[in-house]
């Protein structure tokens, strides 16, 4: 369980219901049509924008929030290759298929059984493009519905206030429905500026965070694999990978794919 989200969660939930009942507004916020507005309108307009191999995937993305999936670390990745090399020059790159189904990462199975499959450098090197281009694309649409969410709903917010606002002239003149047609006008800009930057965005800002620690993982994957491909030895292996982290990190994380040399 991710119980920074958890935690993030509670803080801005409480801090909310504190502030709503503190001032004793509760009752003027918990408005269903501006509510539905909001919500509904949101999600129309994504609709529209993408299609639905893309939204297919929001079920396991939130769910993701709370459970993430288990990512190996870099030096977990470092070390596994510093094994590799120094198996496959003790007993030589068969003998790295037994090691195949230990291997922390997938994607780093598939690599070394490219390895095994006698594919040269430039080969491994085009899968692994391949496959770390079609990763970051996958998961950038993903994260872009949440984002595309967080900019649609301030704006049925303030069509929500437009609507209240007409509600309010249509009614002057009778001050019974003034109420519930100022409810709408001051609640929609709430709950859709609170959707945005409380539940859209932040996923999409952590999804993202997700998708660029596993395509470095990836890029770090494609890097070891070349270097066992060329023979290297293990100890330059692992200096090669731990400057290559060191080098990403410098740069803020990993943000497009370059093929190894």
């Amino acid at each position: 369980m991710d119980y920074m989200t958890v935690t993030g969660v509670t803080v801005g939930l409480g801090v909310v219901v504190f502030v709503v009942i503190h001032g004793d507004i509760a009752k003027f916020l918990l408005n269903v049509e501006a509510i539905i507005l909001i919500f509904g309108g949101t999600l129309g307009s994504v609709m529209i924008s993408y299609p639905y191999s893309a939204l297919q995937h929001v079920p396991n993305a939130l769910k993701m929030m709370i459970y993430p999936p288990k990512r190996p670390s870099s030096l977990s990745l470092v070390q596994a290759f510093v094994k590799l090399a120094e198996k496959s020059r003790r007993e030589g790159v068969e003998s790295l298929a037994a090691l195949i189904p230990g291997l922390p990462h997938p994607f780093m199975s598939d690599c070394v059984q490219m390895l095994l499959d006698g594919l040269d450098k430039e080969t491994i090197e085009e899968r692994c493009m391949r496959d770390i281009i079609a990763t970051q694309h996958r998961h950038s649409q993903v994260s872009s519905i949440f984002r595309s969410a967080g900019v649609y709903s301030p704006i049925f917010g303030l069509l929500g206030t437009l609507i209240g606002v007409v509600q309010v002239l249509r009614n002057i003149d009778t001050p019974s429905r003034l109420a519930s047609s100022m409810a709408v006008a001051m609640t929609a800009s709430f709950y859709g500026i609170f959707a945005a930057n409380f539940f859209f965005l932040p996923i999409a800002a952590k999804l993202t965070f997700y998708s660029d620690e596993e395509v470095m993982n990836r890029e770090l994957i494609a890097q070891g694999i070349i270097s066992l491909h060329q023979g290297e030895a293990p100890w330059l292996l692992s200096k090669k990978l731990e400057a290559y982290l060191t080098f990403q990190n410098r740069q803020g994380g990993a943000k497009s794919y370059r093929v190894p040399t």
